[in-house]
Parts: structure tokens; C-alpha cells; sequence
């Protein structure tokens, strides 16, 4: 059986690729890595009601999905993010209702928004977490969110465009540089401005390329 990574909800923030969609963020439990998931509008605002503990006068629809499996006594076990492919996240509800047990499949959104309302535990594993997942520096690591702080990017106010002169290093082939072709110390000073910025998705993947090219560094230097 494939080991699997506990995660936490960590946040919500403007996706910087998908104009009308949201970043997700998942974290690691115990651990330093951060997933960024995108969802739609309706779902981001839907798990941010949750988070802020902000009454509705009618259920939402997630809300009544979960009311409706308590009255016929089953309960959601567990959320399993067990698939990555072509930038989607792909996830499993797992149900009981005391003598059966169903998993049916549901987009990560609804399965996290769904967890959040039943106090269900989210995993997924430790390839989607090295696929996917980067890491934040040691002095964010304890910092748990409040509640406001969680869902700060909710607020179209809050959010500015993003100054990409301030995060990418500053040279001489700048304009048409590839981040592939950046080395090792760039990539860093890179993924810190990002993480800085709370951009990540462009996070993860300049994360992704730095352990790509660090294990290319390290398969070298076995080589030779």
C-alpha cells in the first residue's frame, strides 16, 4: 500500500494563471511542503464561509450534501488526493455507514470543501507531494493562519497585479530568458520572491525545475 501524507487546509489566494480562479492551499501536516490546488469562485468562497465560520441563511450546497449523508447515518471517513495528471487534481471520498463502506470520486474542491464541514482527514501521497508540493522557509513552518488571514486572498482588494521585475533575477537576458536555463542559486533567490509574494503555483513549478536540475547535479557528480 502506497504511504500516505497527511494534509491541512492552509489558505485561499488569487490564482495567477487562471483569471476568475483560486489557489488552494494544502499543507503537509508536520511537515514543510505546500500544495497549491486551483478551484473555481463558487467552490473558493464555499470553503472560505467554512473557514471564517460566517452563518448562511440558506445551506449551501456542500452543506446540505453533508446533512443530507447525517441523516441517513453515514460519514465521510477520510479524502484521498491520489492522482496528479496534466495539472489536475484527481480525489476519492471514502463513506461509511457503519457496516459498508463506498469511495466514490469528486473534484478535489468539493472533496476538501465536503472534509472541512465533517472534520475529515485529507491525505494524499508521497509522489503527488514530490510532484506537486514545494517547500517554505523553517520561520514560516510554525505559523498557524488565523481565520482572516486564511482567506485574505478571497478580497478583491486585496489582491495587486504581480511585479514580475521583482521576482525574476535581474540580468542582461532577462526579457527572453527560460527559467529552465537559470542556475541553481537563481532558481532559489527566485522561489523565495515567490513564496514571498504568496504566487504558488509559479511556486511550485520553479520548485519543481530546481529539484530537476539539482538531481541532474547530483547524477553528475556520481558519474564522474
Amino acid at each position: 500500500m502506497e504511504d500516505r501524507i497527511r494534509l491541512r487546509v492552509l489558505g485561499l489566494s488569487y490564482s495567477q494563471l487562471q483569471t476568475g480562479a483560486y489557489a488552494l492551499l494544502l499543507a503537509q501536516e508536520d511537515g514543510p511542503y505546500r500544495i497549491p490546488v486551483v478551484i473555481g469562485a463558487a467552490e473558493a468562497q464555499s470553503i472560505a464561509i467554512k473557514m471564517e465560520g460566517i452563518p448562511t441563511q440558506r445551506p449551501l450546497t456542500h452543506d446540505l450534501f453533508v446533512s443530507f449523508a447525517h441523516a441517513f447515518g453515514v460519514k465521510l471517513r477520510e479524502v484521498f488526493i491520489y492522482r496528479f495528471e496534466d495539472g489536475i487534481f484527481s480525489s476519492e471520498l471514502t463513506f461509511s455507514d457503519g457496516e459498508r463502506q463506498i469511495v466514490l470520486d469528486a473534484r478535489t474542491s468539493d472533496a476538501i470543501a465536503i472534509a472541512l464541514r465533517t472534520h475529515a482527514p485529507i491525505f494524499t501521497t508521497k509522489a503527488i507531494l514530490s510532484e506537486t508540493g514545494f517547500i517554505f522557509g523553517d520561520d514560516i513552518l510554525n505559523e498557524e493562519p488565523t481565520d482572516e488571514e486564511a482567506c485574505n486572498g478571497i478580497e478583491a482588494d486585496s489582491v495587486a497585479e504581480e511585479d514580475t521585475s521583482s521576482i525574476y533575477p535581474e540580468d542582461s537576458y532577462h526579457a527572453e530568458a527560460k527559467v529552465e536555463n537559470y542556475s541553481i542559486e537563481e532558481l532559489e533567490r527566485t522561489l523565495e520572491k515567490l513564496i514571498e509574494s504568496e504566487n504558488y503555483e509559479e511556486a511550485a513549478r520553479i520548485s519543481e525545475i530546481l529539484n530537476k536540475k539539482k538531481n541532474k547535479g547530483n547524477d553528475f557528480d556520481k558519474q564522474h
